[in-house]
């Protein structure tokens, strides 16, 4: 999350801007067609962290219970409502991936989709090792994409920002290239794994210098190219009018602010990088706090600007969902703004933004289903990967051989236990839907049969069977 001290941004984006030309895109909603387009898919983050500059405030403590039920009070009776979980930090190791594990779990089994937002923020050993990064975005991916809850991923956070690590990514050496390499490698391995329905995409924070923007995004066209193009399922849109950029606006004039990020973002930039008109916006981090010298009343009026802005000019910039920051305060005692984001105090009280928010929601989000259903016909099969060969005419299959569960539903797979004839093979719990077979030493080619017993998310199991010609070693 990108809120920043209001005057050090207004410094740092507003004064290059007087000399040097720069894409502003529509910078008002007046006169500005609105086309259709399906409605939004709404969502919130409910951390209660905020990503913010200046002294660590310690958060106040969640209690999941509480914070569930105020998501069911939010969620439209014929919608789902997406569930952002961000700060899920690469230097935080298996304890943080165990961590997001169970928060995954929790919500999906409320109901709730789940979107990941993947940070870079790397400890000081590992900052610039990017390779290692990628490694770590496609486990991740592995592991928590069969979920068929998890349907997004954010590979990064805010990179275009370079002066926030708490926040943002781009503080990092390597941050570019990380985004970069992680989007392909994380698109690379949904596909491989058959997980149809994950999403992968990046996020841009509305918005930094002309320097900093065309470097940025220069980067990302020359060191991403056609590939990284290709595995581009979304971009997502922070922007925070009135609190970071343009850090005041007059009252109403964030319909305005939105326009002009969104607008920005599809016209100006997106082109730059060759990320075709055909990608969608998602409106990731919108939000407006109260604090100190910000009334609740006036983050009422803002959301309803700036919500309304988005719905209205959906189909104009391409944009098909909107998530609200933040669902409860970080500390609604700090004397910072930044810690009151939340459209509950911390101590779950409402705020009047919570029931405007929840009924935007009711009037203007899509219908579909709540969750992901996992009953009716689930399409596997069992493939086998080798180097080929041939062995007295006929096709072989050389080792080592492998063997994958893939099809279109192999999201709903929570475990495979693999035979080689009457051989158990065992199962791999890091990557439960493949396995390296051992195979027998011969001296002739030899048939076997590969069994694959899977066990589905909702209790049922299914058993898959293929031969295997292997070749003589």
């Amino acid at each position: 999350m990108a809120a920043v001290g209001g005057a050090l941004v207004a410094m740092a984006t507003l004064a290059p801007a007087a000399s040097a030309q720069v894409c502003l895109g529509d910078t008002s909603a007046a006169g500005v067609p609105q086309l259709p387009a399906p409605k939004l898919r709404f969502g919130i983050n409910p951390a209660g962290e905020a990503g913010a500059f200046g002294p660590r405030v310690e958060p106040v403590p969640d209690d999941p219970a509480r914070t569930l039920a105020a998501l069911a009070r939010l969620r439209p009776p014929r919608a789902s409502l997406v569930v952002r979980l961000n700060r899920f930090f690469w230097s935080d190791g298996e304890a943080g991936v165990q961590r997001f594990l169970a928060l995954t779990r929790r919500y999906a089994d409320a109901g709730h989709r789940v979107e990941l937002q993947l940070r870079y923020h790397p400890r000081p050993d590992q900052e610039g090792k990017v390779g290692e990064f990628v490694a770590w975005v496609r486990d991740v991916v592995r592991r928590f994409g069969a979920d068929p809850a998890v349907v997004a991923v954010q590979v990064t956070n805010e990179v275009n920002l370079t002066f926030s690590p708490d926040s943002s990514d781009g503080a990092y050496a390597g941050a570019r290239d990380a985004l970069v390499q992680g989007v392909i490698a994380a698109k690379d391995e949904a596909r491989l794994r058959g997980y149809d329905r994950l999403a992968i995409g990046f996020n841009w924070v509305y918005r930094m210098d002309p320097a900093t923007e065309d470097s940025f995004w220069s980067h990302l066209r020359d060191r991403g190219g056609p590939r990284f193009v290709a595995a581009v399922d979304w971009v997502g849109l922070d922007a925070y009018p009135g609190t970071f950029f343009p850090p005041v606006e007059y009252p109403g004039g964030e319909r305005d602010g939105m326009v002009s990020a969104m607008s920005q973002l599809r016209r100006c930039f997106l082109p730059k990088a060759g990320i075709p008109d055909r990608v969608p916006i998602k409106v990731e981090e919108n939000g407006w706090p109260t604090g100190p010298g910000r009334s609740e009343e006036h983050q009422v009026q803002a959301m309803r600007s700036m919500i309304g802005a988005v719905h209205d000019f959906r189909g104009t910039y391409n944009v098909t969902d909107y998530r609200w920051f933040d669902l409860r305060d970080h500390a609604t005692s700090s004397a910072n703004f930044q810690h009151h984001y939340g459209l509950l105090r911390d101590d779950y009280s409402e705020k009047p933004g919570f029931a405007a928010y929840r009924d935007l929601v009711r009037d203007l989000a899509r219908d579909e289903p709540a969750a992901p259903a996992t009953r009716g016909r689930v399409r596997l099969s069992l493939a086998l990967r080798g180097r080929p060969g041939r062995s007295r005419g006929r096709r072989c299959l050389r080792a080592p051989v492998r063997a994958w569960v893939i099809g279109r539903d192999v999201r709903l797979v929570r475990r495979v236990d693999f035979r080689l004839a009457r051989l158990r093979a065992g199962a791999d719990r890091r990557a439960p839907f493949h396995r390296g077979l051992r195979l027998p030493r011969a001296g002739r080619p030899r048939v076997y049969r590969v069994h694959a017993l899977v066990r589905l998310r909702d209790g049922r199991r299914l058993r898959l069977s293929r031969t295997l010609r292997a070749c003589p070693r």
